[in-house]
This record gives C-alpha cells, structure tokens and sequence, in this order.
C-alpha cells in the first residue's frame, strides 16, 4: 500500500541493483520469513533505472544513504540508514531495505510522503531530509 505517483522514478546504481538482486535471490531460494518484503521489494527495482552513480540526484534515498523521516501521525522524527540486511542494527539507527519502512524508503527524494503497510497498521512518513548520500559524497560502493 505504498502511496504511488506516476512521475515518482526510482535510480539506483548497477552495483546495487546487483546486490539487492542477489539478496532477492539468495532470500527466495531458502524459506524467508521476509517473503511479503523481497516481493515489494522486487517490484520497486522493477520501476528502478539503472544509472552511473555520478548521475544520481542527490535528494533521493539511496542504499546506505541517512535520512531524516517525520511519522505523519504522531509528529516524531526518525533518523535512519537504509543499508543491507546483514548491517541492519535498527538500536544505531541503521534499517533493513527488508524491514517495512526500509522496503518502503528506497528511490523516495526529499519532501516525499510514504504510506506503507507495516505489521502494526498502515504508516505515513515525510522524507524531511537527506543527510547523507553516497553518490553525492562519492561513496560509490559502500
């Protein structure tokens, strides 16, 4: 249920693209309790266009890109790393692609708003800021 707009483009860089591609792989050829996750997941890189990391617009959330998120409904603010499963450690800040909001951050630029279907019920995030980027800073394989 993630709120969808016809302009909205997802970039994502080659290596990345292969890395989550590998992670969907890998995660459907065992029995992943992440299965609802890899499948939105997959549907996003679908819409994904594969460009040089240079390319990539500095305001939209990328892997291991830091963000700053607003919850709609209560007013809290989130700061978050989007990274790869095996570096999620969600007590730093640092968020699963294949956690729900994870699932939901990626390609989304700054002042978006995301509405996503987690376990709990449905949330609505505002991208408040990017802090940090890895293309914009150069960080291209992190």
């Amino acid at each position: 249920m993630k709120e969808r707009t016809s302009s909205r483009q997802i970039f994502i860089t080659d290596y990345d693209m292969q890395r989550l591609e590998e992670l969907i792989q890998n995660a459907n050829s065992k029995s992943s309790r992440d299965g609802r996750y890899l499948e939105e997941l997959g549907e996003e890189l679908l819409k994904a266009e594969v460009v040089d990391p240079a390319d990539i617009p500095h305001d939209v959330i990328t892997m291991n890109s830091k963000v700053s998120l607003q919850d709609m409904n209560s007013g809290e603010d989130y700061v978050y790393t989007l990274v790869f499963p095996g570096d999620a450690n969600l007590d730093s800040g640092r968020i699963s692609v294949l956690a729900p909001v994870g699932t939901a951050m990626i390609g989304y630029r700054k002042g978006d708003r995301i509405t996503w279907l987690v376990p709990g019920g449905v949330k609505k995030l505002k991208v408040k800021k990017i802090l940090y980027q890895p293309e914009a800073a150069g960080d291209y394989h992190l």
